[in-house]
């Protein structure tokens, strides 16, 4: 009894928090579930009002009335949401996942113009430490901090009416009924103009933030349920090696270098009005003027070119297979995989492979990434730990290179090849006008073309013991503006031409050609032939001549200027 009354009479127990004014001040989780879902269908979707602003018709009255009920299906969507998660203990953070959701779905969508889709979610999910950092900005952290954390602050001070469990169940179920008739009407209102708008500017759907976010979240961690991914399905297990190697005296060393963000139409080699590939130009190469990509991120491009289903079988397929990595390997070549950038997506799982990552190269690596030109370090070394046998018969190098990866662009570049100035120095690229945001990213090009300018002088040193060839090809393009979009990543289905046509570079030495029977003259006379990622499968293993019944002569881009 004694220490009750102690509990009773000390300034605890007077506090405000037991204090019936307290509790009277307490908000029901109904009118807090309402406010939350307001601020989240306005705020922080001011991506979306921007584009439904832009909308031709929707800038009268009558465009403003649709953004109203929009928005109110939008808040009555969150509202029913939030009410399954409406619990004393769950519903403060629910709506602060929702807040931090929407602030960061806001903050990317407005500032580069992304949407959030299954493919955008994917790239998320597989992001590095490296590339957050390329992110990060105050300007995110000041969007963040107005969207999310402020509105946070006031949610976690202020308290909650509490409320039996069967009482909240009744308040949940209600605030759901109220949710689901509010948007049934609000779509039956809007269903004319709606229906047409999300028919015809599809891109709008992936903007309704943060449901986007929530949605693609859900679909990613649904693949593995439609997609059988602990197995993977052998791809050319009847690969064997032609004719061609029989009386080799020299065996092939052709050096695939995967390019990041390359758009073809700031490659000098395609007619662009800056010389941004004076190395190159220098060089025997064939530089195609109409490839495409078959997907708009690292993620989506590089499994998908590296696979024989090409773009809409792949994006369709039920479960993985081996790629043309594999394949090379079981006919019985030495293959080697260097990586500068974020990783192989899965095609190098089952290769020898080398993560630059680590590599602290004086005068190539700083600030914890290197240049591209570090996978040119100790290249030999790396090719003799090869195995002996398969490397007797030819190596393949891939090299997977940083790029122009955004969007740090000036990060990519080094002092000596900053020929385009000034350039944007900022991961705001919004902050930045047209013209230093073009410089920063062609200067990127420019040293790309060192790049590959260096490779191929380092492929022709090898020529006295290999038969060497390069193929370079981008994983998909950029946006640097366009439209008032950045970066890459849109669904390809409305992505711009600039995320999607990449460039496309050969070399192929004088004893490759002998080889090969195929003549660097003919190629040049295709250059405006159209050609995708879905063809290098296969024109890889034409130009290695490996024989398998999974090889389609007519999607082997090389085989039409191949001599009998």
């Amino acid at each position: 009894m004694s220490s009750l009354k102690l509990f009773r009479t000390t300034e605890f127990a007077l506090s405000s928090f037991f204090s019936p004014e307290r509790e009277r001040a307490a908000m029901h989780p109904a009118w807090v579930i309402v406010l939350a879902s307001v601020w989240i269908a306005t705020a922080c979707n001011l991506a979306l009002w921007q584009q439904l602003a832009r909308l031709p018709g929707l800038e009268n009255t009558r465009g403003l009335w649709f953004g109203v009920g929009f928005a109110v299906m939008i808040a009555a969507a969150t509202s029913a949401l939030l009410s399954l998660l409406a619990w004393r203990r769950t519903l403060k953070p629910a709506i602060t996942l929702f807040l931090l959701a929407g602030a960061f779905g806001a903050y990317f969508m407005l500032s580069y113009g992304v949407v959030i889709d299954t493919t955008m979610m994917t790239n998320v999910l597989q992001t590095n430490p490296r590339e957050v950092g390329d992110l990060v900005s105050w300007r995110m952290l000041g969007s963040v901090l107005v969207l999310a954390v402020l509105p946070a602050v006031w949610l976690w001070r202020k308290p909650l009416r509490r409320l039996g469990f069967g009482r909240q169940l009744l308040v949940n179920t209600m605030v759901l009924i109220a949710s689901c008739a509010v948007l049934v009407v609000a779509t039956a209102i809007l269903y004319k103009d709606l229906s047409s708008v999300m028919r015809n500017h599809t891109q709008l759907r992936y903007l309704i933030n943060p449901l986007n976010s929530f949605y693609a979240l859900g679909d990613a961690a649904a693949k593995p349920f439609e997609r059988n991914d602990s197995v993977l399905l052998p791809t050319g297990e009847d690969a064997k090696l032609g004719d061609s190697y029989t009386a080799q005296s020299k065996p092939p060393l052709l050096l695939l270098v995967l390019g990041e963000a390359g758009r073809a139409g700031n490659f000098g080699l395609n007619g662009y009005a800056r010389a941004t590939t004076p190395e190159l130009a220098r060089e025997n190469v064939v530089s195609l003027h109409n490839a495409w990509s078959c997907g708009t991120s690292t993620a989506a491009s590089v499994p998908c070119m590296f696979s024989p289903l090409g773009r809409v079988d792949f994006e369709a397929r039920k479960a993985n297979h081996e790629g043309l990595l594999d394949v090379l390997q079981r006919a019985g070549l030495a293959v080697l995989w260097i990586d500068n950038q974020s990783g192989c997506k899965g095609v190098c799982d089952r290769v020898h492979n080398v993560d630059t990552s680590q590599l602290k190269v004086p005068g190539l690596c700083q600030g914890g990434e290197c240049f591209d030109a570090v996978m040119l370090d100790n290249i030999d070394q790396r090719i003799a730990a090869l195995p002996a046998a398969a490397r007797a018969k030819g190596v393949v190098l891939v090299m997977h290179q940083m790029g122009s990866h955004g969007p740090a662009y000036y990060k990519r570049s080094p002092a000596a090849y900053k020929k385009f100035l000034p350039e944007c120095t900022s991961n705001n690229l919004q902050d930045c006008d047209r013209e230093q945001l073009v410089n920063a990213y062609d200067n990127t090009v420019l040293y790309t073309d060192h790049f590959l300018a260096s490779s191929i002088e380092w492929l022709k040193t090898e020529e006295h013991n290999w038969s060497p060839a390069m193929i370079y090809v981008a994983d998909h393009g950029e946006s640097l503006g366009e439209n008032n979009l950045y970066l890459h990543g849109l669904p390809y289905s409305i992505a711009p031409d600039v995320q999607k046509h990449v460039p496309w570079i050969t070399w192929l030495s004088p004893s490759f050609e002998q080889r090969d029977k195929i003549t660097t003259a003919c190629l040049k006379r295709r250059l405006d032939a159209p050609v995708s990622q879905d063809n290098y499968f296969h024109s890889v293993l034409g130009l290695l001549d490996v024989q398998t019944s999974v090889y389609q002569r007519s999607m082997d881009i090389y085989a039409g200027c191949a001599q009998p």
